[in-house]
């Protein structure tokens, strides 16, 4: 199948995009991710995904356009729910570039990281692979987590330590939050 693989970062494509094409399938990257903060971050994955990128030969559109403003519009007064829109924010461009092109088939290195909600990530995925008649291609990728990350260390990609959100950051770096979100 030809599949259209949205990226969140160099990192995590290595996984996914080595079992897909062990499996014989065609894959072509998209970077669409208006979440990351700050704009550094969001130039550093970027580098680290055309770095992978050229070592893997791996075909990957990459949109650069800073997406915070609109990422922030849509989830200010809705942090708890911040995650669900996340994944639609960056999912269903996904999917209509992948009908645009003609793939077969559409996934997410979303599903490579242990700390996504695994469950309402393929929840979302059916319901636009059912809105838009391109399929859904479903993997747990998150049993090769070690790989990916042995991987990028060898291949010296930058590493992000937080998902990239402002949120995330803060979950990230903040011990005060940390304690109380642990009480």
């Amino acid at each position: 199948m030809d599949i259209l693989l949205h990226v969140c970062c160099g990192p995590c494509t290595i996984y996914p995009l080595s079992r897909l094409r062990e499996q014989g399938h065609v894959v072509e990257g998209y970077f669409f991710n208006p979440n990351i903060h700050p704009y550094r971050e969001f130039k550093r994955r970027i580098g680290a995904l055309v770095e992978l990128a050229d070592k893997t030969g791996l075909p990957v559109e990459i949109d650069r356009n800073y997406g915070l403003t609109k990422y922030l519009r849509q989830v200010v007064f809705h942090e708890q729910q911040r995650c669900q829109i996340c994944y639609d924010m960056r999912l269903e461009p996904t999917v209509k570039r992948a009908a645009e092109q003609g793939a077969d088939a559409f996934t997410s290195t979303l599903l490579y990281s242990r700390y996504q909600n695994h469950d309402l990530l393929k929840k979302k995925c059916e319901a636009l692979a059912e809105k838009y008649g391109v399929a859904f291609y479903y993997e747990d990728f998150r049993e090769g987590w070690q790989v990916g990350i042995d991987g990028s260390i060898a291949m010296g990609l930058y590493r992000q330590p937080y998902c990239g959100c402002i949120y995330s950051e803060q979950e990230r770096y903040d011990k005060k939050l940390r304690k109380k979100k642990r009480r």
